[in-house]
């Protein structure tokens, strides 16, 4: 009898359709939990994706706004980026809020692990609470064009209800500081 935390699924075989320095997708044949024979596509991240949610003293945040090409839109979030393979995620953490906004902090704390869409990518994100924070210059990648603009928790909370936030890393991060700073 199979216990419920048993991979049901056999993997019969594994090709890759495409990769690029980014991403691998992978096409499995498999013989799912009915033991019927299919296929299952997978997404496979190369870097582990990391969020901060920088907070100051009188309990604001900086979101970061860019237009995100995979999704055709603008897009309000907290600063993020990737950690690739062998980069310890706090390290990643410090890069990227410094990167995006010019904040430094003297306060780290890791404080989700995500996965993003676990149905068909093995996507892991971690968010980080950076707080003691003293203001900087930014460093933009080329392919970033970000306006940086700093808000109440709260109202980073509201925007999020308001799905003016959508992102998950962002939605997960903002929440679940909304809940350890008891708002």
């Amino acid at each position: 009898m199979l216990h419920s935390e048993e991979n049901p699924w056999k993997t019969l075989s594994t090709r890759t359709i495409y990769e690029n320095p980014w991403i691998k997708v992978e096409e499995d044949q498999v013989l799912n939990p009915a033991q019927n024979q299919g296929i299952y596509g997978r997404v496979m991240f190369k870097s582990k994706a990391i969020g901060i949610v920088p907070l100051d003293e009188h309990l604001h945040t900086y979101l970061v706004g860019q237009y995100r090409y995979a999704l055709h839109e603008y897009s309000w979030e907290i600063p993020m980026g990737g950690s690739p393979e062998g980069e310890d995620i706090l390290y990643t953490a410090q890069r990227e809020l410094k990167e995006e906004t010019g904040l430094e902090a003297q306060k780290w704390e890791m404080i989700a692990r995500i996965h993003t869409s676990n149905s068909v990518t093995n996507e892991e994100g971690f968010v980080f609470l950076a707080e003691n924070l003293t203001l900087g210059e930014t460093h933009f990648e080329e392919t970033e064009v970000i306006q940086i603009k700093r808000v109440p928790l709260q109202e980073a909370i509201e925007m999020v209800m308001q799905n003016n936030i959508t992102d998950s890393i962002s939605v997960a991060g903002l929440l679940k500081v909304a809940r350890l700073k008891n708002l």
